[in-house]
């Protein structure tokens, strides 16, 4: 029961990855929606409703107290990371993994050229 948002404006120069795991203090746009266009920090990732709660995503209620409204993880993107030991250990084995399935199935001119040197 992991909550996934899209890494969409994230500098791709530093991180090689398309999904990761939302938390708390990881900033976010929402993309769809009432709230279209509203970035801010997730201030809770309530994991039971499967829903963020972000910082100005907030709404009144009748008696004027104000809640903050729960939006759905597959309709934000993260603009910033909040990078911890573990974040940055996920994000380096993601890439180790990326890098290992781009070489994976190619050969070399050499490789190819030298077993075959040898048959008439």
């Amino acid at each position: 029961c992991v909550v996934r948002s899209v890494l969409l404006s994230w500098p791709s120069t530093r991180v090689q990855v398309r999904t990761m795991p939302v938390r708390k203090d990881d900033e976010v746009q929402v993309v769809r929606g009432h709230f279209k266009d509203r970035s801010g920090k997730v201030t809770a990732v309530y994991r039971k409703k499967w829903v963020l709660h972000i910082a100005p995503v907030t709404r009144e209620k009748a008696n004027g107290a104000t809640v903050p409204v729960g939006i759905d993880a597959s309709k934000v993107v993260i603009t910033k990371l909040y990078l911890d030991k573990d974040r940055k250990r996920i994000l380096e084995r993601k890439n180790r993994e990326k890098i290992a399935e781009k070489a994976k199935g190619k050969y070399k001119e050499e490789d190819v050229a030298s077993p075959m040197a040898d048959v008439d």
